[in-house]
Parts: structure tokens; sequence; C-alpha cells
């Protein structure tokens, strides 16, 4: 197994280079107002549409600081992904923040019990963008 002891940025020494962001959403429009959001913050972000390519890109790409991913995706949801990220153990230290349009209590919950750090309603906002990765990307 891969150690991953340098992967989080903390901040201090050495965190010139910005976090890393995989951005999940089927639509191209989510995916390009996320990533706009996240680059404003000072992030590096790579945008794809599907659950399925995220998976496929972490096992290349193991520099992942957090996933915002949506939550309704055709093929895979965004609670399967996090399922199967907190699955792993090579992956299960990186944060997952699941958004969506639809505020749903009972899917909100199940997340956030599944291990999400966040769960943020779209249209997501800058003020959205700037407390999470405040929190999340110390």
């Amino acid at each position: 197994m891969a150690s991953y002891a340098g992967s989080k940025s903390t901040g201090g020494e050495g965190s010139s280079r910005e976090p890393h962001v995989l951005a999940v959403d089927d639509s191209l429009v989510d995916r390009k107002v996320i990533t706009s959001l996240l680059r404003k913050s000072k992030y590096r972000v790579t945008a794809v549409d599907s659950g399925k390519r995220a998976l496929e890109l972490l096992d290349t790409e193991p520099n992942v600081n957090m996933i915002i991913t949506d939550y309704s995706m055709p093929e895979m949801t965004g609670y399967e992904l996090l399922k199967k990220v907190k699955e792993s153990s090579e992956l299960c230290q990186i944060p997952v923040v699941i958004m969506s349009s639809e505020n749903v209590p009972t899917r909100i919950n199940r997340c956030l019990e599944e291990g999400a750090e966040d769960f943020l309603l779209k249209p997501v906002q800058l003020s959205d963008v700037s407390r999470l990765c405040n929190r999340v990307l110390r």
C-alpha cells in the first residue's frame, strides 16, 4: 500500500502549491461554476463528469486534497462515490463534500453519516466554497 503521509496540505512549510480539488458533476454548467469558484479561492481543480471517471483519476492522481461531487448523477451517484472513497484504505482520508439542488434532509443526513464532510445546496456560492475550504483544507 502506498503511503500518503505527505499528501495533505498543512498550510505551513512548502505549501506554495495550491491544494488539489477534484470536482465531479455530470452537468457541464455546474462543473464550470464550481471550478470557477474553487479557482477564485486559489485551488487547483480537476473536473470530471462522473463518479466512475473520478475513481479512475484517483487511481492515477494520489494528491487530491478534497472531492466535491454532485449527488444526482447517472451510473454512480455522489453518495455511491462517497461510499467507495470512504471504504478504500488509500482514499478514505480525502474529505468528500456532496452538493445537490434538492434539499432532502434524509439524503443530507445519510451522506453526513456515511462520512461526507459537508453537504452544499446548489447553486453553490463563493462564500460556501470559502467556508468549506477554510474548514476542510487547513
